[in-house]
């Protein structure tokens, strides 16, 4: 009876730890699951689901190792002897753990004013670039387009400048450039540019109503300035999103490059020019 009586305080508190466990590890997958759901059928955006299911499986954890402790006696002493210090231990855990507060406080105000969403495609400090993939109540996690992870703590990346290609509006302009030589056919190239934008399938008319009935090119094309040995030419492609608008520039890089080929119009290239000196002869 006396071994029940010392050990049966450290037996509950171990099972309560355990279930605390099972049912933080069971309540993460349950709610990924209806996330996933939520924003595969209805198309919801899922950030703040993320990090409520960070914040709920916080506190689960919280509770269950809460109660665990005062099921001990010796620690339910120490826990009221600690809560009777409360100030000074409230002045210690803040500087301790300001960093981690701020981290927490910051994540806060990114889930309320969403400078950025999961799946927003961010550009970070102009060259930190990704998908944005989780945001939890410490740090925001981005996936490169090398499949990294860049994990970015949230006081940290709450004071970066962001750039966000999917806040708001998705649509993106590609700028085409291309520079022709001197004395290539600049109508031709205009006109060689164009026909390449709009007969790619993925390009969009991005004209407003007003711009249509104003007669407005649905593809402008203009030359920028003079290089040193082009004519810099620009043509102003739309697409519908960031990862389109990739693809389509790449394309039509490509096909503007083999058009120009067929119909002689020159992509020039640098020139340089060697001179040979005859040695000057020795003095005697």
């Amino acid at each position: 009876m006396d071994w029940k009586l010392n050990y049966l305080p450290y037996l509950y508190a171990l099972i309560i730890i355990l279930s605390t466990v099972v049912v933080g590890f069971l309540f993460s997958r349950i709610f990924n699951r209806i996330i996933h759901r939520s924003t595969g059928i209805l198309k919801n955006d899922p950030t703040n689901y993320y990090f409520l299911k960070h914040a709920i499986t916080a506190l689960i954890y919280l509770v269950g190792f809460g109660i665990a402790i005062f099921q001990i006696d010796a620690l339910k002493a120490l826990a009221g002897s600690m809560l009777a210090g409360a100030g000074i231990v409230a002045v210690v855990v803040g500087f301790a753990s300001q960093h981690a507060l701020s981290n927490v406080v910051s994540g806060v105000f990114l889930i309320l004013f969403k400078p950025y969403r999961i799946n927003d495609r961010v550009v970070i400090k102009d060259t930190l670039q990704g998908v944005v993939e989780d945001i939890t109540l410490r740090h925001t996690v981005i996936r490169d387009f090398q499949n990294r992870r860049i994990v970015i703590p949230n006081s940290v990346i709450s004071n970066e400048i962001i750039i966000n290609a999917d806040l708001e509006d998705e649509r993106v302009c590609r700028f085409i450039n291309i520079g022709v030589s001197y004395d290539s056919d600049l109508h031709k190239a205009k006109a060689i540019m164009r026909e390449e934008v709009l007969k790619h399938p993925l390009r969009i008319d991005n004209r407003t109503s007003e711009q249509i009935e104003n007669g407005a090119e649905e593809v402008p094309v203009r030359v920028l300035g003079f290089g040193e040995s082009a004519v810099n030419i620009r043509a102003w492609a739309w697409a519908a999103n960031q990862a389109d608008g990739f693809v389509m520039e790449c394309d039509l890089m490509e096909s503007i490059k083999y058009r120009f080929d067929a119909e002689g119009v020159e992509i020039p290239f640098p020139y340089r020019t060697v001179v040979f000196k005859n040695q000057a002869p020795q003095q005697p």
